[in-house]
């Protein structure tokens, strides 16, 4: 209890300790993270309140790396997978520009998925820019989706050759960027059987503000203050890593992708082009190739969508990604 109240917290005010304390960060990079603190209370407070008393997950520390442990949210659902001895496995990974976030993010839709397909879903976390810059985050997701492959089954009694995986914004680049481990992809037993992002960002090449701005959005951005903190994760790397699809999943090769891929594509975004130029490059490579059936890449565009809208349980295209 004492352990969980303290991890809360330190969630909670992470900003306020790195701007305050963190004196191997620029000041220029450390104000704007103290400025994020304010929005960090409302951005955390909205998804984690309702699961205050209840909830429909439990949360563990997994023991990926021998002293920091990773914070997952398991959603069990009633049903048992079909019938099978073992559920398939389902990892998601929360949004939150490589800055912040928490797995609860994403609990009512984790929470749908395993009610509605009898999977095991963990939501699991990873270290956060401006202190941890590329390849930390993807690093850690690497290995704690290696952890979970190597314990699902007796832990959960979950098939990680039964494995699929999701990510919003953040989490989506990582979703795409997590198959380069050779046992993700190819003929692996535990390779992906199929990604869903949404709104993922998938080129990270650019700066933010070197990004084209659709048409429905506004053309003035009152935080374009925080774009450096929102470029603090791959700034750093992006010269020495700039055709790396561990940073840019946008530059993947359609070899180490699985043949299931869903894009949830908000019109009303920022990364909208990026999303829509790898779908159809995987797609016609695909079909140059001799591709049969149905494409690889299927997509979803919402003309009502924004960056994050699939996070409110009242939104209207929520069941699509069922």
């Amino acid at each position: 209890m004492t352990h969980n109240l303290f991890n809360g917290l330190r969630i909670f005010f992470r900003p306020l300790l790195v701007g305050l304390f963190n004196t191997t960060i620029s000041w220029s990079m450390r104000w704007r993270v103290l400025v994020l603190q304010q929005f960090v209370f409302l951005t955390y407070t909205i998804p984690a309140a309702p699961y205050l008393f209840s909830r429909p997950f439990v949360t563990e520390y997994l023991p990926v790396f021998p002293k920091r442990s990773v914070r997952t949210l398991v959603f069990r659902g009633k049903g048992t997978g079909t019938g099978r001895k073992l559920r398939p496995l389902h990892i998601d990974i929360h949004g939150g520009a490589f800055i912040g976030g928490i797995a609860e993010q994403d609990a009512s839709i984790c929470e749908m998925w395993a009610n509605e397909t009898g999977a095991i879903v963990l939501s699991i976390t990873y270290r956060f820019a401006p202190e941890h810059v590329f390849p930390a985050a993807i690093d850690d997701v690497d290995a704690t989706v290696q952890w979970i492959k190597d314990n699902a089954e007796s832990r959960w009694g979950a098939d990680p050759t039964l494995l699929t995986v999701s990510g919003a914004s953040a989490g989506g680049n990582m979703a795409v960027a997590s198959t380069q481990q050779p046992n993700c992809h190819g003929a692996s037993p535990t390779a992906y059987k199929g990604i869903i992002t949404s709104y993922g960002v998938y080129e990270l090449r650019l700066a933010p503000w070197q990004k084209p701005i659709p048409e429905k959005m506004p053309k003035s951005d009152p935080a374009a203050f925080l774009q450096p903190l929102f470029d603090s994760y791959a700034a750093p790397a992006r010269a020495r890593h700039i055709d790396d699809p561990r940073l840019s999943p946008i530059v993947a090769n359609r070899e180490t992708l699985p043949d299931r891929i869903l894009m949830v594509i908000a019109e009303t975004d920022i990364l909208l082009e990026e999303q829509t130029q790898f779908a159809k490059r995987i797609n016609e490579e695909d079909e140059r190739a001799g591709w049969v059936g149905k494409p690889r890449v299927e997509t979803m565009f919402a003309p009502e969508g924004f960056h994050g809208w699939l996070e409110r349980k009242s939104s209207p295209s929520r069941h699509l990604v069922k």
